[in-house]
């Protein structure tokens, strides 16, 4: 950020441009704040729209940090897979503050915009999608919805196809020496990520050994990352149902019922059922 103007000669900002501001060119602000459309009459709307644009904005700064350290473990580099990851802690933070705008929508307030969103519903979000798959979390059916849009389609492919986050973690650890099961290094990674009791006999004496160690470290941060993912989860439910109880949602799910379905999964299942034997 520039810093204010001091009233010291040779110190006050630059003012004069030949076209747009240089801050305008990096950042695209005219852009951003021309993609709001509300389509109802009520005042209240536009929050929700801009809370769901932010949200969209940091789903894809999630996929890229997830994929950095993808690519990174993927070839042994620990420093800039943890890099990666610490990151998304603090952006996952940020994302689920974003929900505090819409926390505590009453179903009248809700109900004054809510059938401008007509069949739109954020399980329909391609990016949230991608995130949802990184994190193992996949299904050939999700592709679904975005069949007419050829572009997103192959790329939500080519997440679903790929390992996922901790298939790399996995893997990584296994180079590493670790006893990770042939069954689960060499799975169909196209499906959902089960739980596998060898892993977590890994994890568990990950977590009784050395707690300065690179597999323990690593081990926390994902479960920093698994445990703000349930939060967000959760968030998403606990809005939902203040907003509008157990009311059918928009786009065909059934609202509340699947949030609590999504709230009640885990991510990297072992991290959190290996403790237990620590």
């Amino acid at each position: 950020m520039a810093a204010a103007p001091t009233g010291t000669p040779g110190q006050e900002p630059e003012l004069t441009f030949t076209g747009t501001t240089p801050y305008e060119d990096y950042v695209r602000a005219s852009v951003l704040s021309g993609l709001q459309e509300p389509l109802s009459d009520d005042p209240g709307e536009m929050v929700f729209l801009v809370t769901t644009q932010v949200m969209e904005l940091w789903f894809t700064v999630l996929v890229h940090e997830w994929r950095t350290a993808c690519e990174a473990l993927r070839k042994d580099d620990l420093p800039v897979a943890m890099a990666a990851l610490g990151r998304s802690v603090r952006e996952l933070e940020s994302l689920n503050a974003s929900w505090k705008p819409l926390a505590h929508l009453t179903p009248a307030q809700f109900n004054s915009y809510r059938s401008a969103l007509g069949e739109a519903s954020g399980f329909q979000s391609a990016m949230h999608r991608r995130m949802e798959f990184l994190l193992g979390d996949k299904s050939a059916a999700m592709l679904v919805p975005h069949r007419g849009a050829p572009q997103v389609h192959a790329e939500l492919e080519q997440a679903l196809r790929e390992p996922g986050l901790y298939d790399e973690v996995l893997r990584y650890l296994a180079r590493q020496g670790h006893a990770i099961p042939e069954a689960v290094l060499h799975r169909d990674v196209s499906g959902l990520y089960t739980p596998d009791p060898g892993v977590e006999a890994v994890w568990q004496r990950v977590y009784a050994g050395d707690q300065g160690s690179d597999a323990c470290r690593l081990g926390e941060v994902l479960t920093e990352i698994a445990e703000l993912v349930w939060r967000w989860r959760n968030d998403h439910l606990v809005a939902t149902r203040r907003a509008m109880g157990a009311k059918r949602g928009t786009g065909g799910s059934s609202g509340v019922a699947w949030l609590e379905k999504r709230a009640a999964k885990s991510v990297f299942p072992e991290l959190w059922t290996a403790r237990s034997h620590v």
